[in-house]
């Protein structure tokens, strides 16, 4: 039977001196991979995180761009109607001004007799025509009741000419329209039932609200937003 030769000091240290080695070089390529390993995550994380903050950037910035677009709809809307209502507001002034202006100079009308009388007959007339009665009574201001009983004179005729019927129209002087009227008639028929209001004032409140479309046209042109008209 053999035995092994027992190894030599230096033998045990070259041995030890070799495992070392091994060791280490076996740590340094563990570690080597492990560092590469670790670079990789790092830039994998870092890359992640680089897009996450991004995609946050961008999701904000998208944010901001729609408010900032908003806010200015807004803005711009807001000016634009306050604009808006103040051309309006300029346009309503306008024609409250003329009708203001147009219920001065009612008054003046009265001044001229002749062409006051002839208003009078073709307001009393309309009144005849509406009503369609054999008898009414015209009511006019205290002022104007000499010219009215002219005027009504004349409709009678021009009535009976173009009616072939005959119709007694008088002057109501118990019951007088007020003095701070501009001026006109009023025409009661039907036993007092109904009351055409033929005033001057009345006549240019009817003329407010029925030409004022017409009006708005010419002033300021047609409305390019309205789509229906009466």
């Amino acid at each position: 039977m053999s035995h092994s030769q027992a190894l030599s000091d230096d033998q045990v240290g070259q041995e030890l001196r070799k495992m070392t080695a091994f060791i280490k070089q076996e740590a340094d390529e563990k570690a080597h991979e492990i560092e590469m390993k670790a670079d990789q995550e790092f830039a994998m994380e870092k890359a992640k995180l680089v897009r996450e903050e991004q995609s946050a950037i961008d999701t904000q910035y998208e944010k901001k761009s729609k408010a900032a677009a908003m806010s200015q709809q807004i803005t711009a809307s807001t000016v634009s109607n306050k604009t808006r209502l103040r051309v309006l507001s300029a346009r309503q002034e306008l024609l409250d001004g003329i009708f203001e202006a147009a219920a001065k100079k009612l008054p003046e009308v009265t001044k001229d007799k002749a062409r006051y009388e002839t208003i009078l007959k073709n307001l009393v007339l309309e009144g005849l025509y509406a009503l369609n009665e054999s008898k009414v009574v015209v009511r006019t201001r205290k002022a104007d009741v000499a010219v009215a009983k002219k005027a009504v004179e004349a409709a009678e005729k021009e009535y009976t000419k173009n009616t072939n019927k005959e119709i007694a129209a008088s002057v109501d002087e118990d019951n007088l329209l007020e003095d701070d009227l501009a001026g006109g008639v009023s025409i009661v028929g039907s036993g007092g039932k109904i009351d055409i209001n033929n005033t001057l004032d009345e006549r240019l409140r009817l003329l407010q609200d029925n030409a004022l479309p017409a009006i708005r046209t010419t002033l300021f042109g047609a409305n390019e937003n309205r789509k229906f008209y009466d």
